[in-house]
């Protein structure tokens, strides 16, 4: 553990949902051949003209408003002057002085306890091509250049590795379920930068600064600031310096590497980009924007604990976005959620993953579920029934009533027929009750075999074993 003080700010670029590109009416795709998506704007030819897309701004005011950002209604593009092979313009096109959203938070809960992540600004700009390098050569993919951008800045207030983790893993949830990005780091469309310093107190002036470049997963967010946390300890124990500089992270070394350092600050000359009018927007343009946000991630768990799930549940159909839009279906109704999220996190699940589908890809449609549903909770469905089922609920036509009529299936939903035959076990196997009595596990199992085997598995095993319990409990 460091004796230091971490102070972290991070930088997030992520590419927005769009169908074509911020400035051109080249498609906004991934994974097609090399250069495949472009024209005569995205490669920078000279006389060209920018137009701003209005999707992308429509998805920078949602992404501002779930962020809980101030958002600012009259804004400029500004160029950034760079010199790289990347950047066939020389510049990109970007908002250094009016970013659209600023000022906002993001919420995570640390040592259970909420804390804000503090957002500097939020801005929109242009993604440049991509470079590959093959031996002594390198070469060029503007596929990517022109793909619209949001840059999310935060305030250097997050104070340790885990903290910044969780800070990423709640801002992809976010955006995701807002449907601004698909968020796939993998591929690119969230890339994090990560900048740290140390210091023994909060009253000493901020260490120097070491800026992680192109962290390629939540997960090495966190180890890479542990590492450099411990890199720059070593520094300062020994009573060495360093000047500021740019690093990565090498996950085969599970370490930090040195890119450059920072001996100059970048000089981008930024002005405002000459061929863009300044954009003002008007209240009907967020407000349409921000009507189109779907109900968010933080209010579905409320929803969901609110009717009966637990917090895991509620996190888990959080993770699964399609499910939990299904069961949004069912807000108005008196659907018993706890019994739904277990079918679905549940057999259903398990049937999905072992076929490689997806919901949308079989039968399952409101009314069959809410029928299934019911009959769980009065037992003339068992979990036996359910499992038995399961591929005639997802891939056939027929209704529950159907299915359960074709397959002879009869249970017994009285609860006092099944308390009739726990009596008669309990009476018939006093040896085993007399083991239960004193500790023995096996013997409760043995006597839930025998009332499966009186009600000939028509009674439901978890009302059975629950009624089997509270009987046995008496006796003792």
């Amino acid at each position: 553990m460091s004796n230091y003080i971490p102070t972290i700010g991070i930088e997030v670029h992520v590419e927005l949902k769009t169908n074509t590109k911020i400035f051109s009416s080249s498609k906004n795709g991934y994974g097609m051949s090399a250069n495949s998506l472009t024209n005569v704007i995205d490669l920078g030819y000279p006389g060209t003209l920018p137009v701003i897309n209005e999707a992308v701004v429509n998805k920078a005011i949602k992404a501002a408003k779930v962020l809980n950002c101030k958002i600012r209604r009259k804004m400029h593009f500004d160029r950034k002057n760079y010199f790289y092979p990347d950047n066939p313009k020389n510049y990109q096109i970007t908002q250094a002085e009016t970013p659209i959203g600023y000022d906002g938070y993001v919420p995570i809960i640390i040592d259970g306890k909420e804390k804000r992540i503090e957002i500097e600004e939020m801005h929109i700009e242009e993604d440049t091509c991509k470079s590959m390098h093959r031996g002594n050569v390198s070469l060029l993919d503007f596929n990517r250049a022109g793909v619209p951008l949001i840059e999310i800045v935060t305030k250097p207030c997050i104070s340790s590795p885990e903290e910044a983790k969780l800070y990423i893993e709640k801002l992809r949830e976010t955006l995701l379920y807002a449907d601004i990005s698909d968020c796939k780091i993998e591929e690119g469309s969230m890339r994090c930068d990560a900048n740290v310093s140390i210091r023994k107190s909060e009253s000493d002036p901020l260490g120097t600064k070491a800026e992680i470049k192109n962290i390629g997963s939540i997960s090495n967010v966190k180890l890479s600031l542990e590492k450099e946390i411990e890199r720059q300890t070593k520094l300062y124990d020994n009573g060495e310096t360093f000047l500021p500089q740019t690093r990565r992270f090498d996950s085969k070394l599970n370490d930090t590497v040195l890119m450059r350092i920072k001996e100059t600050g970048n000089d981008y000359r930024y002005f405002p980009e000459p061929d863009i009018p300044f954009l003002n927007l008007t209240e009907d343009m967020i407000e349409s924007a921000i009507k189109e946000i779907p109900m968010m991630p933080d209010e579905r768990r409320e929803v969901y604990v609110s009717r009966g799930v637990s917090e895991v549940n509620s996190d888990k159909m959080i993770n699964h976005r399609e499910m939990s839009d299904f069961l949004n279906l069912f807000i108005d109704t008196d659907l018993d959620f706890k019994t739904a999220v277990n079918l679905l996190l549940g057999d259903i699940a398990s049937y999905l993953n072992k076929n490689n589908k997806e919901l949308c890809d079989t039968k399952l449609d409101k009314d069959k579920f809410y029928t299934l549903v019911t009959k769980v909770n009065s037992n003339e469905l068992t979990s036996k029934n359910v499992k038995e089922l399961i591929s005639d609920i997802l891939e056939s036509d027929k209704s529950i009533d159907e299915l359960i009529e074709e397959k002879g299936i009869s249970n017994i939903t009285d609860n006092s027929q099944i308390l009739e035959i726990i009596s008669s076990v309990i009476s018939e196997n006093p040896d085993s009750v007399t083991d239960f009595r004193n500790g023995h596990d096996r013997a409760i199992k043995y006597l839930m075999g025998q009332v499966m085997k009186k009600s000939q598995g028509k009674a439901d095993p978890r009302s059975a074993m629950e009624l089997l319990n509270s009987e046995l409990e008496k006796l003792k």
